[in-house]
């Protein structure tokens, strides 16, 4: 029962997340989870990648729909079946303080000179891609536990609309050269980034 608790307990917050995305409504209140960016391809993205090589972030995670929605309600995760399931992923969170398969790649950017990057979820849940001046927790305060960031990323607390990126969908984000930036998923606090 005690598990049963905790992992409803865990992702409420995501629920609410999932909910809110998958009516494409914006809070009233901006301090609130906005809707997430449209899965539809931008032409600006892909023409501006390709001129960088071709270069992109992609999110990655294995989630398995049957079970993560099973767990936390439906359109948790989409995609294919036989992904990681549920109580795995808690396993392992409960572990190792992250699950290796949720992740950003690559997770060192090279900035030679300014460029600017797409940023592509390929995964079954939804993530963002913010710049933090820390690493921190995120918005759901069982993951952060779990993960080890308690004390959550105030830039998680300032998301906006467009910032959350879902399954299929994708955005873009230029980066500076020389600068020494940090990047995590509001959702899942330890897909991590950092440029040099």
């Amino acid at each position: 029962m005690h598990q049963t608790t905790r992992v409803v307990s865990i992702f409420v917050p995501l629920a609410f997340i999932l909910v809110a995305c998958s009516e494409n409504s914006t809070p009233a209140n901006p301090s609130e989870i906005p809707a997430v960016v449209d899965a539809s391809p931008a032409g600006g993205i892909i023409e501006q990648a390709a001129s960088d090589g071709g270069r992109r972030i992609v999110m990655h995670d294995e989630c398995d729909p049957d079970s993560f929605n099973a767990a936390i309600g439906a359109g948790t995760c989409v995609g294919r079946n036989g992904g990681l399931g549920f109580d795995k992923f808690i396993a392992l969170l409960e572990k190792h303080a992250q699950v290796p398969s949720w992740r950003f790649s690559p997770n060192t950017i090279h900035v030679p000179r300014e460029l600017t990057l797409s940023v592509v979820n390929t995964g079954g849940e939804v993530h963002t891609f913010t710049e933090v001046d820390d690493f921190g927790g995120g918005l759901v305060p069982e993951l952060n536990a779990l993960s080890g960031t308690p004390v959550v990323a105030p830039e998680c607390l300032a998301l906006g609309a467009g910032d959350f990126i879902a399954p299929g969908g994708q955005t873009s984000h230029t980066f500076e050269r020389g600068e020494a930036d940090k990047y995590q998923c509001c959702i899942h606090p330890w897909m991590r980034a950092s440029t040099r």
